[in-house]
């Protein structure tokens, strides 16, 4: 027969190391903790290797989806360059025909002028008419040049102003208060509000 050897006290089993000095209910808790881990890690399944056809399809998925994003992106990319061009051709346009009906409305006083200037080299012209149609023509020039913002600047009689007027020379007047424009000697204009040539006048001055 096989000899037992006695288990001596300094000997004991790991479980028993391990639960030595607990009371009753710590061991069995510890116990059924240790049996609960052994379990789930017994029972945790192994990740399933990816599915190579399935693979495929998600890549040629992804493929066609970035094809797609990147046609929609050079179409955009196209038509804002269309609008650009379109928008600077516009633009172009604008400065260089901004003056058209300006244009077509002062070739109405050319044809006056020209009518009137066929009429002064007539041998028997009319001087009291040829004076008639040079009014005419300058009330239309006038008419023109209101309808697109030019006004006339003709203060004679108004008090000096220098942000419209340049004083050429001072009369010694009497009978007018110091800084009056006695005389205009030539006409100033402005554009919308904006000056674009200073009357030139002469400016009285205490006597």
């Amino acid at each position: 027969m096989t000899e037992q050897r006695e288990q001596r006290p300094d000997e004991q089993a790991p479980e028993q190391e391990a639960t030595a000095g607990m009371d009753p209910d710590e061991a069995m808790q510890a116990a059924a903790g240790e049996g609960a881990e052994a379990e789930a890690g017994a029972g945790t399944p192994e990740p399933e290797a990816p599915d190579p056809a399935e693979l495929h399809m998600l890549l040629e998925d992804a493929r066609a989806k970035a094809d797609q994003t990147h046609d929609q992106l050079l179409r955009t990319r196209a038509e804002m360059e269309n609008m650009k061009r379109r928008q600077a051709k516009e633009l172009e346009n604008a400065h260089k025909f901004a003056l058209e009906g300006f244009v077509k409305e002062l070739l109405l006083v050319r044809d006056s002028l020209e009518l009137g200037h066929a009429a002064a080299q007539e041998a028997d012209a009319n001087v009291s008419k040829l004076r008639e149609g040079t009014e005419l023509t300058l009330k239309q020039l006038g008419d023109v040049m209101s309808k697109f913002g030019v006004e006339r600047i003709h203060p004679e009689g108004e008090p000096f102003n220098p942000e419209y007027h340049q004083a050429m020379s001072i009369q010694p007047r009497s009978d007018l208060p110091p800084n009056t424009v006695t005389a205009v000697i030539q006409s100033g204009y402005v554009l919308n509000g904006r000056l674009v040539r200073p009357a030139l006048v002469m400016v009285s001055q205490q006597a």
